[in-house]
């Protein structure tokens, strides 16, 4: 089986040959990781099983002192934060779409050599990423601040920026689909350490409606749909279900309680993640870190289950720590790089 077919079978609920995995790492934990693993290549390494095209983060442009704006016109310093970064300003000042022109979603940047890229991960189960895709694009231009007054103050206003940015995430999905990925993954914070920034009432009158939009144009074409969403945001499960989601990231263990929900949701949803990037990764031994990367393969074992540290890595990882992970995973019966 190619690491596809295996990706496939448990998302379908079937016991695969053994649990795959997909992790990633930030900018400092990758570096570590190439050093110690020196020659070798890191992604030869990793040997994941979900690759790509689009991103998960954005596409930017160098505006020099550590500083790139996004397609969107975001200003994000990256001297502390050099994944992401914060953002600066605000390109909606004020509660309104007045005089702002959306980036081409069909555009050369998100498109060209999309076709080689897949192809030279014809044994990867193919995802294209859509990154900050509707509540996080909206708290990017506007101000996150600005944005939470604006869900009282103007709501007409928020209802129409987050239809503008589901309708561009559709048109965008509508091109992505016409090449062979096997799903689309939306990135899209809602959660904290307790419960929604928003609430539950905001998120369903707010953001629920475009999201069933997004959800609908991927399922039409007959991709699967996954999503990225950190924080304690496992009350929505049920009605993401219902609009399409097929697969749940980060699956953070320090907010939910990860076993009991696989097996609670197997057969109706797979998860992608669930190895603690908040205690047992940074602060475990490495006999901590080989005992739950077992636990979480054994619960996973019967299928609806990707291996993932719940979030990037973070760079003060121990590096022992990284690599007993890897190890592992990758000493599962059955798989064989």
């Amino acid at each position: 089986m190619t690491k596809r077919d295996v990706v496939l079978a448990a998302l379908d609920g079937q016991a695969p040959p053994y649990v795959p995995w997909s992790m990633g790492f930030t900018v400092e934990a990758a570096e570590k990781l190439r050093a110690y693993y020196a020659p070798r290549a890191l992604e030869d390494v990793l040997d994941n099983h979900l690759g790509g095209a689009g991103s998960g983060v954005g596409f930017f442009t160098d505006l020099g002192d550590g500083h790139v704006r996004d397609v969107f016109g975001v200003v994000w310093d990256r001297r502390i934060d050099k994944d992401i970064g914060n953002v600066v300003g605000q390109v909606l000042p004020e509660p309104t779409l007045r005089g702002y022109a959306f980036p081409d979603p069909r555009g050369a940047l998100f498109f060209d050599g999309i076709e080689a890229q897949l192809a030279r991960q014809a044994d990867r189960y193919r995802v294209f990423s859509i990154g900050f895709s509707l509540y996080e694009r909206a708290w990017t231009m506007r101000g996150m601040a600005a944005l939470m007054m604006d869900f009282y103050d103007h709501p007409d206003f928020v209802h129409e920026l987050l239809n503008a940015i589901a309708d561009w995430n559709v048109d965008q999905v509508r091109k992505a689909v016409m090449y062979d990925i096997d799903a689309v993954h939306f990135g899209d914070d809602w959660g904290q350490q307790r419960g929604l920034q928003m609430g539950p009432k905001l998120w369903h009158e707010f953001i629920y409606p475009p999201l069933s939009r997004m959800y609908a144009a991927v399922r039409e074409a007959g991709k699967a749909v996954s999503i990225h969403s950190c924080g304690d945001v496992d009350e929505l499960f049920d009605d993401l279900i219902g609009i399409g989601l097929d697969c749940f990231n980060p699956f953070q263990p320090e907010v939910m309680d990860v076993y009991a929900l696989m097996e609670h949701y197997r057969g109706r949803l797979s998860f992608h993640g669930g190895m603690s990037t908040q205690r047992t990764l940074p602060y475990g031994s490495v006999d901590d870190v080989v005992a739950e990367t077992r636990r979480l393969l054994t619960a996973g074992a019967g299928g609806n289950y990707i291996f993932a540290p719940a979030h990037a890595v973070e760079g003060d990882v121990p590096v022992e720590n990284i690599v007993a992970m890897i190890e592992t995973v990758q000493a599962q019966t059955g798989y064989a790089q």
